[in-house]
């Protein structure tokens, strides 16, 4: 440990933004989704930091086990017992929004710029995946939502391709953060996690919006992936909210991963929407951090 007053050098920083789901991958075995502007920025320090590092799950210590066992190398002059994290986030965790997949991928720039290593997008996603199976917070190994998370827009992936890079099917710059407006309504930490059977007798719907995705209607994806989502995991509460949303103008909204947050859109060219759904959360629903934020466009393909 760091004698007190000892100066903490940032060995490396890296930056990954949160996502949303549209289209849960152990539905079909098909997974997409979508970034949003929930920015997370990690430094990789040689001391610890002050402010103590919320991390249950182990994750950013599967980050360094992934690292290493690809044959990547430390910082020079470094072990592992060398290295601490700082983790400063936007996005609310343990809620859906891919925080685990967002922080994996921050930790994984942030090591590195330590180490002057240059891997591409799908390396670090490859290895985002990698560190998320170790620490046990993915039911199918998220390549979706750490492709989401690493590069603005959404992909359609197959988790099963021999490959991160033929794993994508299909992409998209996705809806325009210009025109749509985007709430999410955090309602704590999910209380559960469902398992792979709970999702069999939702794949019609999972259908419906892998359909819509392969047509470019992401909001459509989003609000049937959210009604199968809400079937999977019995969520009468998130169910209720999501009707009354759309009933107050929201063009779509669905509940994201598995839970608990709902991501809410609406047009921008109708403020008075946008401002009735505002204040519909504020005042009718109790119990909820409702967070504005939009879409992430990647550049549209020429």
């Amino acid at each position: 440990m760091s004698l007190r007053g000892e100066q903490v050098a940032v060995l490396g920083s890296g930056k990954a933004h949160g996502a949303c789901s549209l289209l849960h991958a152990a539905g079909l075995g098909y997974g997409a989704s979508m970034a949003l502007d929930l920015p997370v920025a990690v430094r990789l320090l040689d001391a610890p930091s002050k402010r103590e590092l919320d991390d249950p799950d182990g994750l950013l210590d599967g980050v360094l086990e992934a690292w290493v066992e690809s044959g990547n190398a430390l910082p020079e002059g470094k072990t592992l017992e060398d290295l601490h994290w700082a983790v400063a986030s936007k996005i609310p965790p343990r809620q859906g929004l891919k925080s685990s997949a967002a922080t994996s991928i921050a930790a994984l720039r942030a090591l590195c710029a330590a180490t002057s290593t240059d891997l591409s997008d799908a390396e670090i996603v490859g290895l985002s995946v990698q560190a998320q199976i170790k620490a046990g917070v993915t039911l199918t190994g998220s390549v979706d939502d750490a492709w989401a998370c690493a590069t603005p827009g959404w992909k359609l992936i197959d988790p099963q391709a021999e490959s991160i890079e033929e794993g994508v099917l299909l992409e998209s710059s996705g809806p325009n953060s210009d025109d749509w407006y985007v709430l999410v309504i955090c309602r704590g930490d999910r209380t559960q996690k469902p398992e792979i059977e709970d999702f069999v007798p939702h794949q019609n719907t999972f259908q419906k919006a892998l359909g819509a995705l392969q047509e470019g209607r992401e909001l459509v994806a989003l609000t049937w992936n959210g009604r199968a989502m809400l079937g999977v995991l019995g969520d009468v509460h998130g169910r209720k909210i999501t009707n009354d949303s759309l009933l107050n103008g929201a063009r779509a909204a669905g509940i994201s991963g598995s839970g608990s947050a709902l991501v809410v859109v609406a047009p921008k060219v109708s403020k008075p929407t946008c401002e009735r759904l505002k204040q519909f959360f504020e005042t009718r629903v109790k119990g909820v951090n409702v967070v504005e934020t939009s879409f992430l466009n990647s550049e549209a393909p020429e």
